[in-house]
């Protein structure tokens, strides 16, 4: 399985991203810059990383100029063949805005810029009787704020489409461990098909036993069969 991280100008994340796929996972990583549009060494059991940052400083709205970059033209059509797509922070609102997922990133509830390590949990763990233990991510985002109308939450919800919720160390779902407002308590989302991710925390920075976390090894484990 290889992995392509796309670098747009504003991207901050990408070396962070890059760095614990080769190093700390053992992956094949390739570096693919925002002007290109060339995804043929790639096939549909890889993956396509949009990183978190802020793509073409955030103007207008969060990843919404990154989303008519010519590489994410070749990303929509990578992913409606049935590539893998990660989106996470920025990367996830590019997601959102070039309609490859549901919904959107807002503004945070209490107006403010939250950095910090969260909890969340895995929304539909097929054992229910011995569910997965609340994972310490970090996060860093001032629009995080996922949202959607009911009618979209009812099909998500339907089709299990939402992957990650904030909780609290003990696994609970409350307001009081949901950093931005997020409805639903939502940390993290897919399509239908189950193919394309996205997600406000930041699993990359949580893969080295040096940093004293190594929870997000348990993300792309989740996502992607790796560890």
């Amino acid at each position: 399985m290889k992995f392509g991280v796309v670098v747009f100008p504003g991207s901050n994340c990408d070396r962070d991203m890059i760095e614990a796929l080769q190093n700390e996972l053992q992956q094949e990583v390739i570096q693919l810059w925002h002007k290109d549009k060339d995804l043929s060494m790639f096939n549909t059991d890889d993956c396509i990383v949009l990183p978190g940052g802020f793509s073409y400083g955030d103007y207008l709205r969060c990843g919404a100029i990154a989303r008519f970059s010519p590489m994410m033209q070749s990303v929509i059509g990578f992913a409606n063949q049935g590539g893998k797509v990660l989106g996470v922070c920025n990367g996830f609102q590019i997601l959102c805005e070039s309609g490859l997922l549901p919904g959107v990133l807002l503004r945070n509830s209490q107006q403010q810029f939250v950095c910090n390590n969260v909890y969340i949990k895995e929304a539909a763990a097929e054992d229910a009787m011995n569910p997965p233990a609340p994972l310490m991510i970090p996060v860093a985002h001032g629009e995080g704020r996922f949202y959607a109308n009911e009618a979209t939450l009812a099909t998500m919800e339907m089709h299990r489409q939402v992957i990650y919720r904030y909780c609290d160390e003990k696994g609970n779902i409350n307001a009081a461990a949901n950093p931005n407002g997020a409805i639903h308590n939502i940390a993290g989302i897919c399509n239908t098909e189950r193919n394309v991710f996205g997600m406000m925390p930041h699993p990359e920075r949580a893969v080295s036993s040096a940093l004293g976390n190594v929870d997000g090894k348990d993300v792309f484990n989740h996502l992607f069969g790796i560890n």
